[in-house]
């Protein structure tokens, strides 16, 4: 996790340890989100009747941490529980088992990103297109800031535990990750870290769901 070649808060890499755990292989879209918000009293997004993101398998955007946190309570039943995945998670799945590599699919930007990953673009785009990382998730690092559940701290870093770490007890900002359509670069490196305060609803910031699993010793 990590790296020795980013900005401060990246560094130093360093291995860490994730009990098992599932990852979406989509960010939630704008259709699933349409369903929590017909079955509940929760309020839209913002921007929710921009026509730059009716399409129903764009990801949802312009929800805060809060908004993205009643969605997995909602969704959630006794047999399932849904919630963000912890920056640890989300890099962990992000790399599909290539540690060393910049990027979800390799050392370059790969050919299907919009534009050459060049942007600012008019809006996201579909969460189906491109090709799977090594794990099976489409588009994870590129198109939209995805919400983490934990607090953001610049140094955690350098005293995380090596044993699932989730981050800061208390903090002002949670943590982000990916890169996202409305910046000059649409897809960010693995290892990069992002943070906003959970109440902002920006149309960059979605988020993809998360669950962890217990194996079974048979």
């Amino acid at each position: 996790m990590g790296t020795d070649e980013g900005q401060p808060s990246e560094r130093p890499a360093h291995r860490v340890w994730v009990d098992t755990f599932e990852m979406a292989v989509y960010p939630v879209t704008r259709g699933e989100y349409g369903r929590f918000l017909n079955e509940t009293e929760h309020a839209p997004p913002r921007e929710w009747d921009n026509p730059a993101f009716r399409q129903k398998d764009l990801p949802v955007v312009g929800v805060s941490w809060y908004d993205a946190q009643a969605f997995c309570r909602w969704l959630t039943h006794p047999d399932k529980i849904f919630r963000l995945p912890s920056e640890a998670e989300w890099e962990r799945a992000a790399r599909g088992g290539q540690n060393g590599l910049r990027y979800p699919w390799g050392d370059d930007i790969p050919k299907w990103v919009p534009n050459g990953g060049r942007g600012p673009l008019r809006r996201p785009w579909p969460v189906t297109i491109g090709q799977p990382n090594e794990f099976g998730l489409y588009g994870i690092g590129t198109n939209i800031h995805e919400w983490c559940e934990n607090w953001h701290q610049r140094d955690f870093y350098r005293n995380t535990p090596a044993i699932n770490p989730t981050g800061p007890e208390e903090g002002l900002r949670r943590a982000s990750r990916g890169g996202a359509w409305r910046h000059a670069w649409t897809i960010n490196r693995t290892a990069a870290r992002s943070s906003l305060d959970p109440t902002f609803r920006y149309t960059d910031y979605g988020f993809r769901l998360a669950r962890s699993l217990k194996i079974s010793a048979d």
